[in-house]
């Protein structure tokens, strides 16, 4: 399938030493996607009809026996007995089942096959064919079909199996419902003709699920090789250096080698060169968690910082901790172009208050005398599923156009987009234009603050919006800093109605999605990029994502046992390069935060639908661009270099008069 629709090229480019801010021109709304299907009722959430279902069940067994798709008589019994087949037997069998074999990645290994399985597709009915587990993907296969129809699902996407079970004309006859963490769901049939077929749902659901069952998750199987190794994109010590870190009033802490003063913090941070080791400890006891204030992003002329932790621990009693008053001090101190420190309290302000007479809470302006509290009345991570799992409804397997624009509206989807990107858009304005130091918090400070502050520096920092800085922010401000990907995502477990799920860190990158369209010269990455991101974070294929925080990783021996996402990504740059990338250095992005100016992100929630493809192959046409961009710059840099040769000549023949000096050529692409 194909991807995203290229952005239009903006004008204007980056250069010049001030820095600028930069807002968007003559942006126009989101416009509904078109789809010649009518709306149903979707049936694809948890709570689906499966009265429907088995209707469809029962109708797609009738279907394959009248069409016999795939007769019996061309099948080997190799492939009817459902174990792990003898790979001399697939070589050496007939040519049917060769084309039916699953591709493997280095370290795959097949559990199961099963043949004239049925695959109930929603937009093109029932298709018969090949049905392969492996321990890491559902890999299902139609050869009759001109072009062959293929399902290759990873497993790790997969929330939730069912197993249903109907009679159809006196048959037993068992169907599979599969709801995935991708925005679809998947329906299977078969005729339930012999015991073996039973382990069809049962290595489904022992490969999907893991941890689960006993078994470790497919990365630490991966053997892949890759000539970039992806590990290296970050280091602590060289991206706070990037920021002119450590000076006289930031230094570099190691207080937390052993993870002993926060066990979710990494082992290497940032806090204000006066504070001593004592004072932290103090602090850590009086915030959430451990999660001390610390450092995030400092502007490079004003000094002013981003902070970033968790609440304080204020209680019912209006509890305070004097150490933790002076170090808010000590931050604000840090920055002389200010007197002032505002804090940035993600949560809504009746939560917090909530959370203040369960022993948290927030900072009291009577005791913290220089700061100003802004409550964001960003929602929580349960209204945030919610959200999500409306959304699904409206989009898969069918859109109502009738009642499309409504409906997306009735999800809050795209709201809670806006108050992310102007939250984050105030603390980038408050750095910025205030030059005014902010500490940024919610709850536990591994959520809506990894969103506001990641948000903020991407608006702040143009190295950021490269490929290798964006990959850097992931791995600082939400892998290493502790955002919950295991509780988040759900890798490799089966409890899916785990109330800790939520769809957080994707809310993150449709925020960056929506700065990409509102300004497409400023990235140097594309859709398919953020896309691939979103793939990887559910398919356990690499390590990146993998475990709650640093300290975990660092015990399960991720970077040594596992193949890192980006060196996947930094191996073929090309494919995720934005061919209209202009370098907007020292420039600071401002997104309109306002619903008439944010769209649903339609390649990424409604790319199963085959009617909402783009018709044109996109991302092969930014690919050519790119090629093109590629042989300008050659023949520019050429001519720079004979405009340079001919200056030297001519400055030879003709001696060096001022009269004749050569006018450098000056250009940009």
């Amino acid at each position: 399938m194909e991807r995203a629709p290229g952005p239009a090229l903006e004008g204007g480019g980056g250069g010049g030493v001030a820095r600028r801010s930069v807002r968007p021109a003559g942006l126009g709304g989101a416009a509904p996607p078109g789809s010649r299907q009518p709306g149903v009722e979707t049936l694809d959430s948890p709570t689906g009809s499966h009265v429907e279902w088995c209707k469809q069940l029962i109708a797609a067994t009738i279907s394959s026996q009248i069409s016999g798709s795939v007769p019996s008589d061309t099948v080997s019994r190799d492939y009817r007995v459902y174990k792990r087949p003898d790979k001399r037997a697939l070589r050496d069998g007939n040519k049917l089942a060769q084309m039916e074999e699953a591709p493997l990645f280095p370290g795959e290994s097949i559990k199961a096959i099963a043949k004239d399985v049925m695959y109930i597709c929603p937009f093109m009915g029932a298709v018969s064919g090949t049905l392969t587990v492996t321990d890491f993907k559902m890999y299902f296969k139609n050869v009759e079909r001109d072009p062959h129809f293929v399902l290759d699902v990873p497993l790790g996407v997969i929330s939730r199996v069912e197993k249903i079970g109907v009679q159809s004309h006196g048959d037993n006859s068992c169907g599979i419902e599969i709801v995935c963490k991708d925005m679809r769901n998947l329906r299977l049939a078969y005729k339930q003709e012999e015991q073996s077929r039973l382990e069809i749902f049962e290595n489904l659901v022992t490969q999907a699920f893991p941890l689960s069952n006993g078994l470790p998750l497919f990365a630490f199987s991966y053997k892949e090789k890759f000539p970039v190794n992806g590990w290296k994109v970050y280091d602590p010590m060289a991206e706070y250096k990037r920021q002119g870190l450590p000076n006289e009033s930031w230094k570099i802490s190691k207080i937390n080698s052993t993870y002993e003063l926060c066990d979710t913090y990494p082992t290497i941070f940032v806090v204000p060169t006066s504070v001593k080791d004592d004072d932290l400890s103090k602090v850590a006891a009086f915030r959430a968690k451990g999660r001390i204030p610390v450092l995030s992003w400092i502007h490079p002329e004003s000094q002013a910082t981003i902070t970033r932790c968790s609440q304080p621990l204020v209680g019912p009693n209006d509890k305070r901790c004097k150490e933790d008053e002076k170090y808010l001090q000590t931050i604000m101190d840090a920055n002389a172009q200010s007197h002032k420190l505002i804090i940035f309290d993600a949560r809504q302000n009746s939560v917090a208050d909530t959370n203040k007479a369960k022993g948290g809470g927030y900072e009291n302006e009577s005791a913290y005398p220089n700061a100003e509290l802004v409550f964001l009345e960003i929602h929580n991570i349960h209204v945030m599923r919610e959200s999500l799992r409306k959304l699904k409804e409206i989009v898969y397997p069918s859109i109502d156009e009738a009642r499309w624009l409504s409906n997306v509206d009735s999800t809050h989807w795209l709201e809670y987009i806006r108050m992310l990107l102007a939250g984050a858009v105030r603390i980038a304005d408050k750095i910025e234009s205030g030059k005014t130091s902010v500490v940024v918090h919610c709850s536990d400070g591994w959520d809506r603050t990894a969103q506001l502050t990641s948000l903020a520096m991407l608006m702040l920092d143009s190295y950021y919006r490269t490929i290798k800085g964006f990959e850097a922010l992931i791995e600082k401000e939400w892998i290493s800093f502790g955002h919950r990907f295991a509780m988040r995502v759900g890798h490799g477990d089966d409890d899916h109605a785990d109330a800790d799920r939520s769809p957080i860190f994707l809310q993150f990158l449709d925020c960056v999605w929506q700065m990409t369209k509102q300004f497409p010269a400023a990235f140097e990455f594309n859709e398919l990029f953020l896309i691939t991101i979103l793939d990887h974070l559910y398919s356990c294929l690499f390590g990146t994502f993998l475990y709650n925080c640093e300290q975990e990783r660092l015990k399960e021996e991720i970077s040594t046992k596992t193949v890192s996402l980006w060196s996947y990504i930094n191996s073929q740059l090309d494919e995720f390069t934005n061919p209209f990338y202009v370098n907007y250095e020292n420039h600071v992005l401002y997104p309109v935060a306002s619903l008439n100016h944010l769209e649903l992100w339609v390649n990424y929630y409604v790319r199963w639908n085959p009617r909402m493809r783009p018709q044109m192959p996109i991302h092969q046409n930014l690919k050519e661009l790119l090629a093109i961009r590629a042989e300008l710059q050659k023949k520019v840099e050429d001519l720079q270099h004979e405009a340079a040769t001919r200056s030297i000549s001519s400055s030879s023949d003709r001696g060096s008069s001022p009269s004749h000096s050569a006018t450098p050529v000056r250009t940009s692409v």
